[in-house]
C-alpha cells in the first residue's frame, strides 16, 4: 500500500487540522514526521505533557565546527499533532530527518525554515495571480480561511476534489498538494535537500514494508512532498520489478535491512538534543523567525477558537492594550473597526477575516494620520527579511504586531531531563548566594567574593540572562577591587542554560568552550584577542591563557591600527600587574606579549604618514597605554626606556606629522624624562616650545597630545605651561579663538572636572578675582552654536557702529548719546 503523504507549512492550523483528521480516519500502523532522528529514542520524554511552545535543541561541537539548531513545535504544529494523535490511534510515531548537527543542515539554525523563501519567483507569480501582498497572505486567502471563494480557487486547483471518504476539509489535501507542486516546480534541490529527501524515503520505505497492509502516514514540510512520493514511488516499483521487497524493522539485526541508522557524532565531536522552553516572540516572524507563519498568538486563537472567534478576540486584545497605553480608543472607534475588518474580508472573497483583513482593517480604523513606514506584514515590508518592524513604524502598528505575536512561554514538564551544565549552574547559583534578586556588591581582595566574582562572569560568556555587570575591572591600568552585580529572576534563563549546555557539562568548561570559540572567529583582530584573554582572567580559566596568548602574539606583527595594538598592551599590563586579583602574578608570557606590543607600537609610531585633521584619540590612548607600559614594568620586562624616548622625541621634532602625535610625544618624552632630558633645548624650555604651536589650527591639538600624556606635570605648573597658554588665548583675535575653540576644549577634557576647576581658579587668580572656579567651567553648549552666535554678536555690532549708535563703550542712549 501506497503511504499517505501529508505535505505542510510549518505552524499552520489549517495543516495541523488536516493531519489530525486524515490519522484519525485512516488509524495507520506508522506516522513518520518530519523531525531529528536522534531523539526516536525520547518520544516519551517529548510526550511528557509539557505547556507549548517548546522546540528541540540540537547542538555540535568540534574543534572546527560548532552548530546549534532549534525544531520549534507549538500547539497547532502539524508535526506536533501528528505526533500526539499518532499516538492516540495506536500508531508508532517515528522523527525521520537528520540529526540538526548533520551537515546537510549546516547553516540552518532553524530546521523548520520556509523553502518557498528560496523558491521566491513561484511564491511571487502565484501572488500576482491572487493580487496579494506576499507568501504570508497568500497562504491565508488560499488555507486559513473559512470560506475562500471558488471562483478564485479554482485559479489554481481546477481538479481538486473532495477525499473519497468525504474529507471535512472540502479537499485540502489535494490543494496542499498542488500548491506545493507549483512552489518546487521543476527546480531542482540543492544538494542539502537531495540528502535529506534521499534519507526521508529510506524511513518511508522502511515503514512501508513494516506496514504490511495497514496505512503509513508521512507528514513534512510541503516542498519535499513531490520529492518524496516520485522517490519512494521508484523504490518500491523497482522493489515490486526486482521481487525484492525493503526489510521491514522487525528485521532490524540483518545487516542492511530494518530502519535507516541514524548518524551518530564523529569520536571527537560534542553533541546531543534536549527540549527546551520556547516563547511565541521566538517563533514570530515579525521577530525574524524564519519558519511557518507570523503572528504565532494569533495562530493560537485561530486554532482553538476558528476564524470569527480569532477575530473578535483578537480586536478585543488590541483595544486593550492600546488603552493601557494610553491610548485614545473609544467604543465608536471600536465598531468602526469591526466593520472595516469584517468589509475588507468580503472585499477580498472572504467570508470569515483571515489575519491580513484584521490588520488592515485595524490600521485604517485606529491610525489616522499618514505613515511614514509601511506595516510589516505588507509586500514592500514583507518581502526584504519577512515583515521584520523598520524603524519609525507607527506605534499602533507596533502594539497591533505584538498583540497578535502573543505573549505565551512554554514550560516543561518537571521530569523532562536536563543537561548536566543545568545542574551544575543551578548548584554553583545557589551555593554562593546569588540565586535571590537583588543587588550583589563583591570586594575582589576576599577569596569567596572573588570566585562568586568568577561564576558571575561565566555566566556573562555564556550569555545567561538574569545577571547584569553594573561595573567592575576593566580592560586598563588602574587597578579596581570592587563589582557591583545585579541578579534578576527569569523565565529566561532555563531555555539559556540548556542552550548552553552544549558547550559543556559545567559552567567552568561551558565558559572555557565559548572563549575558545571566540578565539577562533576572532582570527587576526587582537581587539577581540585582548578581550577574550581578559575574559578568561575574569572566569578563572587560566588552561585557555596560553592559546590566546599565542594567537595574540601571532597576530601583533600583522596589526598596523595603533589603537587596536594600545588597547592590548592596557589589556595585558592590567593583567601583569594585577596579579592578586585575577591569578596572572608577573606572567612571563604576559610580560613577552607586552614587550612586542609596545616594540611593535614605537616601530609604527615613528612611521605614521602625513598630517591629518584633528587628534586620533585611540592613537594617544596607545601612546598612553605604552608609557604606562614603561613606568609600570620597564625594569621587570626589561625595557629601553632611552631607546623609547628616542623615538617619541624624534616624532615630537617632525613638523611633518600630526600636531597631536607630536604633542603627545612632547608629553611622553616630559613624563618618562630624567635629568638627562633638560640638556635637551627642546625641553629645556617647555614654554617656548609651546609659543611655536601658538596657531589656531595646530594648538588644540598638539595640546590634546600634550594633556593625554602629561597633564600631570602641566598640572604642577612645571613650567609654567599654564601660565603660557593663558597669554596665548588672551592674544588672539575673536575669530582665531573661536576657530581653535573646539580642539581646545577636546584637550582640556582630559583634565577631569576637579582638575579643570583648579585650572580656573589659577586663571582667576592671576586676574586678581576671587570668583569660584566652578564659574568658568564649560557649559554644555556645542562649538557650532557658540560659534554662530558669536558671529551673530559681530554682525549686529558692526551694524550698529555703522549707524552711529556704539561708541567706545558700548550702545548709546538714544536721548543723551550716553552709554545705555
Amino acid at each position: 500500500m501506497l503511504p499517505t503523504f501529508i505535505g505542510v507549512r510549518h505552524h499552520s492550523p489549517a495543516c495541523a487540522r488536516l493531519v489530525a483528521a486524515t490519522i484519525k480516519r485512516l488509524r495507520p500502523a506508522y506516522v513518520l514526521v518530519e523531525g531529528p532522528a536522534d531523539v526516536n529514542d525520547r518520544l516519551n520524554e517529548l510526550l511528557l505533557g509539557h505547556d507549548l511552545p517548546i522546540a528541540i535543541f540540537s547542538s555540535y561541537r568540534d574543534r572546527d565546527r560548532v552548530h546549534t539548531a532549534w525544531t520549534p513545535l507549538c500547539e497547532y504544529s502539524p508535526e506536533w499533532v501528528a505526533l500526539t494523535a499518532g499516538r492516540e490511534v495506536g500508531a508508532d510515531v517515528r522523527l525521520i530527518d537528520l540529526p540538526s548537527w548533520h551537515p546537510a543542515l549546516a547553516g540552518r539554525r532553524n530546521r523548520y525554515a520556509d523553502a518557498e523563501q528560496r523558491y521566491a519567483d513561484a511564491v511571487e507569480r502565484l501572488c500576482q495571480t491572487f493580487a496579494v501582498d506576499n507568501v504570508d497572505a497568500l497562504w491565508d486567502h488560499l488555507f486559513e480561511s473559512a470560506d475562500v471563494v471558488d471562483g478564485f480557487r479554482d485559479q489554481l486547483f481546477e481538479s481538486a476534489e473532495p477525499d473519497e471518504a468525504g474529507d471535512p476539509l472540502d479537499g485540502l489535501s489535494e490543494r496542499l498538494a498542488s500548491y506545493f507542486d507549483v512552489v518546487r516546480g521543476d527546480s531542482d534541490a540543492g544538494r542539502a535537500d537531495t540528502v535529506r529527501e534521499a534519507y526521508l524515503a529510506d524511513w518511508v520505505c522502511a515503514a512501508v514494508a513494516a506496514a504490511g497492509d495497514r496505512p503509513v502516514v508521512v507528514v513534512t514540510g510541503g516542498f519535499h512532498r513531490p520529492a518524496l512520493v516520485r522517490l519512494v514511488a521508484q523504490r518500491l516499483a523497482e522493489q515490486e520489478r526486482t521481487g525484492r521487497a525493503h526489510a521491514g524493522p522487525e528485521q532490524a539485526d540483518v545487516p542492511g535491512s530494518g530502519w535507516p541508522e541514524v548518524p551518530g557524532l564523529p569520536e571527537d565531536a560534542h553533541g546531543g538534543s534536549y527540549l527546551v522552553p520556547y516563547s511565541f516572540r521566538r517563533m514570530d516572524s515579525f521577530d525574524g523567525y524564519q519558519a511557518g507563519m507570523p503572528s504565532p498568538g494569533y495562530y493560537q486563537r485561530l486554532w482553538e477558537d476558528g476564524p470569527a472567534g480569532a477575530t473578535a478576540d483578537t480586536i478585543a486584545a488590541v483595544v486593550g492594550r492600546l488603552r493601557e497605553r494610553r491610548q485614545v480608543v473609544s467604543t465608536a472607534d471600536l465598531i468602526v473597526a469591526r466593520a472595516m475588518v469584517t468589509g475588507l474580508a468580503r472585499l477580498r472573497g472572504h467570508r470569515s477575516p483571515t489575519r491580513t483583513d484584521l490588520l488592515d482593517g485595524l490600521v485604517s480604523a485606529l491610525v489616522s494620520e499618514p505613515m511614514d513606514v509601511p506595516p510589516p506584514w505588507t509586500g514592500r515590508a514583507s518581502r526584504a527579511g519577512r515583515g521584520r518592524p523598520m524603524p519609525g513604524t507607527h506605534p499602533v502598528v507596533t502594539e497591533m504586531v505584538t498583540v497578535l505575536a502573543g505573549d505565551r512561554v512554554g514550560r516543561l514538564h518537571p521530569d523532562t531531563p536536563a543537561p548536566p551544565l543545568v545542574h551544575d549552574a543551578t548548584a554553583e547559583v545557589e551555593r554562593y548566594g546569588l540565586a535571590d534578586p537583588g543587588d550583589v556588591h563583591l570586594d575582589l581582595t576576599v577569596e569567596r567574593d572573588r570566585n562568586r566574582s568568577r561564576i558571575l562572569h561565566r555566566l556573562r560568556v555564556l550569555a545567561i540572562p538574569g545577571f547584569g555587570r553594573r561595573s567592575g575591572p576593566s580592560t586598563g591600568v588602574d587597578p579596581v577591587l570592587t563589582e557591583h552585580w545585579t541578579c534578576a529572576g527569569t523565565e529566561l534563563r532555563l531555555p539559556a542554560l540548556i542552550e548552553a549546555g552544549a558547550y559543556g557539562a559545567t559552567l567552568i568548561d561551558a565558559a572555557a568552550a565559548v572563549l575558545e570559540e571566540r578565539v577562533g572567529q576572532a582570527g587576526g583582530a587582537i581587539d577581540e584577542l585582548a578581550a577574550v584573554l581578559f575574559d578568561t582572567a575574569l572566569c578563572g580559566v587560566g588552561e585557555l591563557s596560553a592559546r590566546v596568548l599565542d594567537a595574540i602574539t601571532t597576530a601583533i606583527g600583522t596589526v598596523s591600527d595603533v589603537g587596536q595594538l594600545g588597547r592590548v598592551i592596557a589589556t595585558v599590563l592590567d593583567l601583569w600587574r594585577h596579579d592578586r586579583l585575577l591569578g596572572t602574578a608577573h606572567s612571563p608570557t604576559l610580560g613577552a606579549v607586552i614587550v612586542a606590543v609596545v616594540a611593535r607600537v614605537l616601530w609604527l609610531l615613528e612611521g605614521v604618514p602625513g598630517r591629518a585633521v584633528g587628534a586620533d584619540l585611540p592613537r594617544l590612548a596607545a601612546i598612553v597605554a605604552t608609557r604606562d607600559a614603561f613606568v609600570h614594568a620597564d625594569v621587570a620586562l626589561g625595557l629601553d626606556r632611552s631607546a623609547a624616548i628616542a623615538v617619541m622625541s624624534r616624532v615630537a621634532r617632525d613638523n611633518a606629522v600630526s600636531p597631536d602625535l607630536r604633542g603627545a610625544g612632547f608629553g611622553f618624552c616630559w613624563s618618562l624624562g630624567g635629568p638627562d632630558l633638560l640638556r635637551d633645548p627642546l625641553w629645556r624650555d617647555v614654554t617656548r616650545t609651546v609659543r611655536g604651536v601658538a596657531t589656531p589650527a595646530l594648538l588644540g591639538d598638539w595640546l590634546a597630545g600634550l594633556f593625554a600624556l602629561a597633564r600631570e606635570r602641566v598640572l604642577a605648573g612645571e613650567q609654567a605651561v599654564l601660565d603660557v597658554l593663558d597669554e596665548i588665548l588672551a592674544a588672539m583675535t575673536e575669530h582665531d579663538f573661536l576657530l581653535a575653540l573646539p580642539a581646545l576644549r577636546q584637550a582640556f577634557g582630559f583634565f577631569p572636572p576637579r582638575e579643570q576647576e583648579m585650572i580656573a581658579q589659577q586663571l582667576l587668580a592671576r586676574r586678581g578675582l576671587s570668583t569660584p572656579g566652578q564659574s568658568l567651567l564649560p557649559a554644555e553648549i556645542d562649538d557650532a552654536v557658540l560659534r554662530r552666535g558669536r558671529e551673530l554678536e559681530a554682525r549686529v555690532d558692526g551694524l550698529l557702529d555703522g549707524a552711529g549708535l556704539l561708541d567706545g563703550a558700548g550702545l548709546l542712549d538714544g536721548e543723551n548719546g550716553a552709554p545705555a
